[in-house]
């Protein structure tokens, strides 16, 4: 071949640093020995890769072509390096992109086990919402996803980790929080205080109101969920989040579950990740020990009277 694995590596850097002097300090290398790799490289493929824009360096689409193969080669090469060391312990860099309710709720306890159990393995942990956890793994941008509810991308491998569920929840101030049960009409008359349309969360509300309720007052949007539970505290919104997100609040009483009997908002949360990834110790060592630490939750929400 007429290129390396180090300069696919230099690629990837600056792709994801958009920067040489970033990629530079990633990689542990001289700013002019990026610039160096980075140009040799380009010109083997006779392709320009990025394209400049003020101070970031930004893929061309000929580096977005090639960004997740490159991610690809450089995955297959560490399992490569791991099987031929044939290690007795787990140890290297493992990327993980999570929706915000695991990212709270599991994988803060997980990554600590981790760090306790395999002290050579580095968890990296990005938030984004389902959709961007889901591209974000079709693009190789990380080796496994956290998502709520369904993915329907054939390109990805989904199990579940933990059944869960959404939950509409008042201030104890609101006129329905007196209701033994709350009707598709008063829901539809309600202010309500959403996630953003590509949360799982979102997906999953629009979904049981689909054919029921014909106009949702959605007065605000956010990708926060602290900051929608804070403006239910402080206003006569409705909210909807996943029973995980609410729980604290609603056993301290500053929030209020209520009774919707007519929607259906199950819900689960998953592992996601390529199908053609291939084998990798790992990933089966992450979720061998989330699903050690999942009991907790499922007990959390069986024994609680809450829900």
């Amino acid at each position: 071949m007429k290129y390396s694995l180090k300069q696919l590596a230099v690629f990837d850097a600056v792709a994801s640093q958009e920067s040489v002097s970033a990629a530079a300090r990633k990689l542990s290398m001289t700013q002019s020995a990026v610039s160096m790799s980075l140009s040799q490289f380009e010109n083997v493929l006779d392709r320009p890769l990025f394209v400049r824009q003020g101070n970031r360096l930004l893929l061309s689409h000929w580096g977005r072509w090639l960004r997740p193969r490159a991610k690809k080669l450089l995955q297959d090469a560490q399992q490569i390096e791991l099987g031929l060391h044939d290690q007795q312990s787990i140890s290297g860099q493992f990327s993980i992109c999570a929706s915000q309710t695991a990212a709270e709720h599991i994988l803060p306890s997980l990554i600590s086990k981790i760090d306790t159990d395999f002290p050579e393995l580095r968890i990296g942990l990005k938030v984004e919402n389902t959709e961007l956890v889901v591209q974000g793994v079709i693009n190789h941008d990380y080796e496994m996803g956290v998502i709520e509810g369904r993915n329907d991308d054939h390109r990805l491998h989904q199990e579940t980790l933990l059944e869960d569920h959404l939950v509409v929840f008042t201030n104890p101030n609101h006129s329905y929080a007196r209701h033994e049960k709350i009707s598709l009409a008063q829901l539809e008359q309600a202010k309500w205080i959403q996630r953003e349309h590509g949360s799982g969360t979102r997906h999953i509300f629009d979904a049981a109101v689909q054919g029921q309720i014909d106009n949702i007052h959605v007065w605000k949007e956010y990708d926060s969920v602290p900051v929608i539970k804070a403006l239910v505290l402080d206003g006569f919104y409705l909210g909807c989040l996943p029973f995980l997100d609410v729980i604290k609040e609603v056993k301290e009483g500053s929030l209020v579950i209520l009774p919707t009997p007519d929607l259906n908002m199950k819900r689960s949360l998953s592992f996601v990740w390529r199908k053609d990834s291939g084998e990798n110790p790992l990933r089966d060592c992450v979720i061998a020990e989330a699903r050690r630490l999942v009991n907790y939750y499922k007990k959390q929400m069986d024994n609680s009277n809450l829900s």
